[in-house]
C-alpha cells in the first residue's frame, strides 16, 4: 500500500495494487491544469484508491474526464477518464510520499509538447538557485512567493 497527498496536508489519499503505467504527459490539458510540464502520472485500478483524509474538488476538464485537486492549496492529485482509461485512476505521482521510487515508463503525447521542451537536457543546471536568478531577484522587488519559495528551498 501507498500514501500520498497534497502539499498542504488537508487531502490524503492510499493506493493499493500494481501500477499499471507510469509516464511523463505533455499535453495541453494535462500542462494547463498543473501549470507545469510535463506532468507525471503513475495508474493504479480506480478500486485500489481510497482518499484518507480531507474532499479533493472535482473539476471537470473536458467530457468524461474528472480531475481532483486540493481544494486548499490546488495540488493536482487524481485523474478519471473511463472511456480512454477504463478502471484506473492516474495519481500525479509526485504527490506520492515515496515518489522517488517510482521511475516513469516513458513521455506521452508528445505532438502537443512545447517546442522548447526538446532543448530543455542541454540547459545549465544548478542544484539551488542560481546567481542569475539571485542577479534578477535582486533587481526586482521581493515578494512574499519569492521569499516562500526561498525558505522552502533551504528548508
Amino acid at each position: 500500500m501507498l500514501e500520498g497527498g497534497c502539499h498542504c496536508g488537508s487531502v490524503r489519499y492510499s493506493v493499493a495494487g500494481e501500477v499499471e503505467h507510469h509516464g511523463l504527459c505533455h499535453c495541453s490539458d494535462c500542462r494547463r491544469c498543473a501549470g507545469a510540464t510535463p506532468v507525471p502520472w503513475i495508474a493504479f485500478k480506480s478500486e485500489g484508491l481510497t482518499v484518507t483524509k480531507g474532499e479533493p474538488t472535482v473539476y471537470h476538464s473536458s467530457e468524461g474526464v474528472e480531475r481532483h485537486f486540493c481544494p486548499t492549496c490546488g495540488t493536482g492529485l487524481f485523474y478519471f477518464n473511463e472511456a480512454a482509461l477504463p478502471g484506473l485512476v492516474d495519481i500525479q505521482s509526485v504527490t506520492l510520499d515515496r515518489a522517488g521510487d517510482f521511475a516513469p515508463e516513458g513521455h506521452i503525447m508528445m505532438i502537443e509538447a512545447l517546442p522548447w521542451e526538446a532543448g530543455v537536457d542541454s540547459l545549465p543546471s544548478s542544484t539551488v538557485f542560481p546567481a542569475w536568478i539571485d542577479a534578477h531577484s535582486a533587481a526586482a522587488s521581493r515578494s512574499s512567493a519569492s521569499f516562500a519559495c526561498r525558505a522552502h528551498i533551504s528548508a
